[in-house]
């Protein structure tokens, strides 16, 4: 097998875990692994916001919530640093949490939420498949709730889709929408990008894991970078990160269902080719 690429473009902490995984995905495959070479190049870089008059303010909003929603790890990572807090101290009542995948239900485990003796509901779409905003607002359908009467927190960062906020507003629901992280670009002088210059894109696979993060790429590789995103071939795990790098240019883009695993055997199976 000639020598190939794979770029895992997810923020330096996230992409240790999926280098890990896929180091492991390779070595069960058979494949050679001195014929991959595996490049971390971290798009976007997560900031969490830290200041005693965020935390206090989330600390009171969630006094009188019914739900609270965490569109990320990030954002579970980033309101558990502030807060300092277990989680079922923040309310008279348990406050059922919802997230769209389990990455974010993994999160909550480790800082012991859902695990407590009176476990905190956590609600999460049941296909892997949906492991999405749309996904999460069909679960939450299911708990049959009059939404006039009832209060939404919604963890985020700056920036990002507002479809779920929107319908929940649409459905009558109370949202507040508070910013925990910001999403830093790498910088144009980072030496990752010298390994990417110096790639072959034609031999290459870009694992893509944020809408926002493919853009900043093709405004990059538009002013940038010398090779065409159209040589090189994309993984996906969702149809709007597809759309997008479709969008900048990528020759091949696969899509596939949600989760790092699914993402490894794609890469294991591009890499039979």
């Amino acid at each position: 097998m000639s020598s190939k690429s794979i770029v895992i473009t997810r923020p330096s902490g996230q992409a240790r875990q999926q280098v890990e995984l896929l180091h492991k995905a390779i070595e069960q495959s058979g494949i050679n692994s001195s014929s991959v070479n595996i490049i971390s190049l971290p798009l976007l870089t997560i900031v969490p916001k830290d200041n005693e008059q965020l935390a206090d303010h989330i600390a009171s909003a969630l006094k009188d919530a019914d739900l609270a929603i965490f569109v990320s790890p990030n954002a579970i990572e980033s309101v558990m640093r502030l807060l300092e807090r277990n989680w079922q101290d923040f309310s008279k009542k348990i406050i059922p949490i919802g997230v769209m995948g389990g990455s974010s239900r993994l999160a909550l485990n480790n800082h012991g939420i859902g695990l407590e003796k009176s476990p905190t509901p956590v609600l999460m779409p049941q296909d892997n498949g949906q492991w999405d905003s749309e996904g999460l607002w069909q679960e939450l359908q299911k708990l049959d709730w009059d939404w006039t009467t009832k209060k939404i927190i919604l963890f985020k960062g700056d920036g990002g889709r507002e479809w779920l906020a929107d319908t929940l507003k649409k459905a009558g629901a109370t949202v507040e929408a508070i910013s925990t992280y910001s999403r830093i670009p790498l910088d144009l002088d980072n030496p990752a990008w010298q390994s990417i210059r110096a790639m072959d894109f034609s031999t290459s696979l870009w694992i893509l894991t944020s809408s926002e993060a493919v853009r900043y790429l093709g405004v990059v590789a538009k002013d940038q970078l010398a090779q065409n995103l159209s040589h090189a071939s994309a993984i996906c795990p969702h149809d709007n990160i597809t759309d997008a790098a479709e969008a900048i240019g990528f020759g091949e883009v696969f899509t596939t269902e949600p989760g790092d695993e699914a993402m490894m055997k794609a890469a294991v199976t591009w890499l039979s080719m």
